[in-house]
């Protein structure tokens, strides 16, 4: 079975992590009871964040190092496990900052951080404005995720040789550079003119999936997992040339189910990317097809409709009826499966050895075929 969710369960990959990620947070409480009544807040933020997590980077970083020699039951097993909570734990920082910027109202089907704290503070009457209060605290949480990341990866590292830890840390440094640069892009594309050239928009919406998705999703794990198998240079590249058209292939799906997956498996209301107007690829294609075919009406929807917070369902369900009529959701699952053919390809090299290949294979498979 190649659901996320069985997959990350071989070997115990999840137990394990998950276990790490339980003893980082209780050592948060313990560190913010000694701050102040009211801190633990906090911490109860951070454990909600970690708690649905699909956990696919720490496993594309475990099997990866299996498939680069590493062996379980041996002492770099539970640094590699350890690096693999590092970058959940990072992913949670990226998440508190990401749903702030979006302006987003739920997370895993639970209202996002800044909702539940705007909430808190209304609820209790608190002065000031509870919008800024909910915000400013999801800042904060998402910062101290990024201190949760970078301790979880620095005592990982610990009893490791100053060579290995050089080289894991340039490809952590890196990763967390290239998110927040693509932070940026997400935000300087949500500003820019939109629609008047489809195919600058996305050429600019695909920058924004290398950097602030693809590469921190799957190519990083890869080559983390790669370090710590000891890998030669040419494997590690290796690992970039699978890892970023695999994650490209994996964000590229997280815009179609955000325009059509299922509230009930995806966590997040039906059309929420639409309301909060995502320059993705997904509607720049619609774009490009409509003005293509002349579809004035769809070009016109298009700039009136997306991006507006106020549409309720049955707007929402026409915008997106009408992005599915010009043929885009299928360009751009042609797009995924060819980007994932390349990277299965590349995995048929010589270099991985089993059970890690096999793995990393359905590890692939789950990533751009899954349906939440």
């Amino acid at each position: 079975m190649n659901s996320p969710t069985a997959l990350v369960d071989v070997e115990d990959v999840r137990a394990h992590v998950d276990a790490i990620l339980a003893l980082r947070v209780a050592e948060l409480r313990v560190e913010l009871a000694r701050s102040g009544a009211g801190a633990d807040r906090l911490a109860d933020a951070v454990a909600v964040i970690l708690s649905g997590g699909k956990r696919l980077r720490a496993a594309f970083c475990y099997w990866s190092w299996r498939a680069h020699g590493g062996l379980p039951g041996t002492p770099r097993e539970q640094v590699v496990l350890q690096v693999g909570a590092a970058l959940e734990l990072f992913q949670a920082a990226a998440l508190f900052h990401d749903d702030v910027m979006d302006d987003s109202d739920t997370r895993r089907g639970l209202p996002a951080a800044h909702r539940a704290f705007a909430e808190l503070h209304a609820s209790a009457a608190w002065t000031g404005d509870a919008r800024r209060f909910g915000e400013s605290a999801a800042i904060l949480l998402g910062d101290l995720a990024l201190v949760l990341s970078e301790q979880a990866f620095r005592e990982a590292l610990a009893g490791e040789p100053q060579p290995l830890r050089n080289q894991a840390g340039e490809v952590f440094d890196l990763m967390r550079t290239e998110v927040t640069v693509g932070q940026y892009l997400d935000v300087l594309a949500q500003a820019l003119p939109w629609g008047q050239d489809p195919v600058a928009d996305e050429a600019r919406a695909r920058d924004v999936i290398r950097a602030k998705s693809a590469r921190y999703s799957v190519e990083h794990p890869l080559v983390l997992g790669a370090v710590l198998g000891e890998a030669s240079d040419d494997e590690i590249d290796a690992c970039r040339t699978i890892g970023l058209p695999l994650g490209e292939g994996f964000q590229l799906r997280d815009d179609l189910l955000g325009v059509f997956g299922d509230p009930a498996t995806t966590g997040k209301p039906a059309g929420d990317d639409l309301r909060e107007g995502k320059r993705t690829v997904l509607v720049a294609r619609a774009m490009a097809r409509a003005q293509a075919t002349g579809d004035a009406g769809t070009v016109a929807m298009l700039h009136r409709e997306l991006g507006r917070r106020d549409l309720d369902d049955d707007a929402v369900a026409t915008l997106a009826d009408a992005i599915a009529a010009t043929g885009a959701p299928d360009d751009v699952e042609q797009l995924i499966h060819d980007l994932t053919q390349g990277a299965l390809a590349a995995l048929g090299g010589p270099h991985l050895s089993e059970p890690g290949r096999t793995m990393l294979g359905r590890l692939a498979h789950a990533a751009v075929d899954r349906r939440a």
